[in-house]
């Protein structure tokens, strides 16, 4: 899984659209390309890289995959990368007890404050809690 965000201008790349250009230079496949091929905008498609859409429908994943040659767990590991960036989350706490709801809050404070290696030793944890359930 790609660890860094990066930065392209002043715009914040989610993980997933970090990943689909990596996959698109890898290939050689311009932007414009890709988009033909998926029958979406250059546009939609920098939206998306850019975090500015939010992650692509089953179909749009699994034609993306299909164009890059991507099978089994590769294309799993891109669909779960694209689960994980969504670019605004919102969580509802209306039907979790009182200290989930005052976790999921301060969470919500605090992830903004701590530093990328901070938030990297939290996204272990919480994903291997995950794994757990």
């Amino acid at each position: 899984m790609v660890s860094e965000i990066a930065r392209c201008g002043a715009v914040m790349m989610t993980p997933f659209g970090i990943k689909i250009r990596e996959l698109r230079q890898t290939h050689g496949i311009t932007m414009a390309d890709m988009a033909a091929h998926l029958n979406v905008s250059s546009a939609y498609l920098s939206q998306l890289e850019h975090g500015k859409r939010g992650v692509p429908g089953v179909i749009m994943l699994d034609q993306i995959c299909a164009l890059f040659g991507l099978i089994w767990e590769d294309a799993e590991d891109l669909k779960t990368l694209a689960a994980l960036s969504h670019p605004r989350v919102v969580i509802d706490t209306s039907h979790l007890g009182k200290e989930a709801m005052i976790a999921a809050n301060l969470f919500a404070q605090l992830l903004p404050r701590v530093s990328e290696e901070e938030a990297q030793a939290m996204a272990e944890w919480l994903k291997t809690r995950y794994d757990q359930l």
